[in-house]
């Protein structure tokens, strides 16, 4: 069942598209720039963070665990204790590691909508759309790529805070995959800027006959 759940984080960092009322689509265009380029504000003024999530799915299932990000490139999922998965971003390739089952996945992430959260230089107000959310405090910002639908959209949410970078922290994001499977992704207890070590993004490789590293 971990590796389930597991599974649909991984889509969720991969393809992650929330659904929302628009309530006034004029508005919301006319805000847009300015948000968006808060939204964008933020992303790149984050060196690093380490914060909590919670991930529930369709079936309101949680897991929970912590979440580190370096810019750039790099993010590490670390499930509580019970659950023998790990999930890293090294740069190159997204990586779930099941030790329970001696098991790698490897996909690669530079064409992936996850670029909006892990590549800095990548702007979001490029291929960023403001989606109205209803509520003056939260920004929604879908991002996705026209030309490869198959790698799906992620839509990123966000809380003004006057204390986190650009006056926003986000505060998670909504998924719904191929297989329409949905999750949520919530963020709390972010920590900004602090030191993260490279070491914090290798792992063990649990297969046999591999020596431990990346690979």
């Amino acid at each position: 069942m971990h590796r389930y759940i597991a599974g649909i984080l991984l889509s969720a960092i991969v393809a992650a598209p929330i659904v929302m009322i628009s309530t006034d689509p004029a508005a919301a265009q006319a805000k847009s720039g300015t948000d968006l380029d808060r939204v964008s504000q933020h992303l790149r003024g984050i060196t690093t963070l380490k914060a909590n999530f919670v991930q529930t799915d369709r079936n309101r299932q949680e897991l929970s665990g912590s979440l580190l990000l370096k810019q750039p490139g790099k993010i590490r999922f670390q499930y509580q204790k019970d659950v023998p998965l790990l999930i890293v971003a090294d740069g190159r390739a997204l990586t779930m590691i099941d030790y329970e089952v001696r098991q790698v996945q490897r996909w690669p992430i530079k064409n992936s909508p996850l670029g909006a959260l892990l590549d800095p230089n990548r702007d979001v107000r490029r291929y960023g759309r403001l989606i109205s959310t209803g509520n003056p405090n939260v920004i929604s910002v879908e991002v996705k790529d026209p030309k490869r639908p198959e790698y799906g959209t992620i839509t990123m949410v966000f809380r003004r805070d006057a204390n986190a970078p650009a006056g926003l922290e986000m505060a998670g994001w909504v998924a719904l995959d191929s297989k329409n499977n949905r999750t949520t992704i919530s963020l709390t207890g972010h920590r900004y800027n602090q030191p993260v070590a490279d070491s914090a993004f290798k792992w063990k490789d649990p297969r046999r006959n591999r020596r431990p590293g990346r690979r």
